[in-house]
């Protein structure tokens, strides 16, 4: 970016040490198929705590939403962090973009770990894959926990004035900002102070812009976007 250094970079260093710190470590699981899943997990795997698994939303990678959390749980659960296909380390060459098969891919990745049963928790976006997953994988999913995922919306809900946006085309373009002006109108809706990000100068924003909207654009397609709609 030009004009100013990257804090997004920073932020995200400062994480990673933080992870490693409290026994959490990276990992990368590739599915032999073009697929890669990378994994923050817990370093030594105790068969006395339950299997966790936390499921981000979007945003740029795992670390992000689940670096405070995280932190707390590990002394209690075995915890398998991973980063959803196109974001942060995690990459296929496949074509598909939808729940169905970010949910299929984390399976897969699981069983290479040896999990064969665990409880969830899914934020945002990672609510609908991990309703997908207790759906799809019933035996092997215990307990879920979903966030902030409006798994029953229907696009009629859109029309109907159910959400702050009336079609997919805004909202695509709301929640895969590619401007400064659409972050902030995207913080308008998720903060609870929004005139904050007024203070927020531009160039903050562009690299915001950088590190997440490339992995949004890639995990979206036009069909499955209105999955990834949780304003209200």
């Amino acid at each position: 970016m030009t004009g100013c250094f990257s804090i997004s970079e920073v932020i995200e260093g400062a994480y990673r040490y933080g992870f490693k710190r409290s026994g959490i470590r990276p990992v990368t699981i590739d599915l032999k198929d073009g697929t890669v899943v990378h994994f923050w997990v817990s370093k030594t795997r105790d068969e006395s705590k339950p299997n966790l698994l936390l499921i981000h939303g979007l945003g740029a990678s795992a670390i992000w939403q689940w670096y405070d959390v995280a932190r707390r749980l590990s002394p209690h659960f075995n915890l398998f962090i991973p980063d959803l296909v196109f974001f942060g380390g995690s990459s296929t060459t496949r074509p598909e973009r939808s729940d169905v098969f970010q949910a299929q891919t984390l399976m897969r990745a699981l069983e290479a770990q040896s999990v064969k049963r665990f409880s969830l928790v899914g934020l945002s976006y990672g609510g609908f894959v991990g309703y997908r997953m207790a759906s799809m994988y019933g035996d092997a999913v215990e307990k879920v926990v979903i966030c902030c995922a409006a798994v029953c919306v229907e696009e009629n809900d859109m029309r109907d004035g159910v959400f702050a946006v009336s079609d997919l085309d805004e909202a695509s373009k709301i929640l895969v900002p590619e401007s400064v002006k659409k972050l902030r109108e995207l913080i308008g809706y998720i903060f609870y102070k929004p005139a904050l990000a007024r203070l927020v100068p531009p160039c903050l924003l562009h690299d915001f812009i950088e590190h997440v909207s490339y992995f949004l654009l890639l995990a979206c397609s036009s069909n499955d976007i209105w999955t990834c709609v949780y304003l209200s």
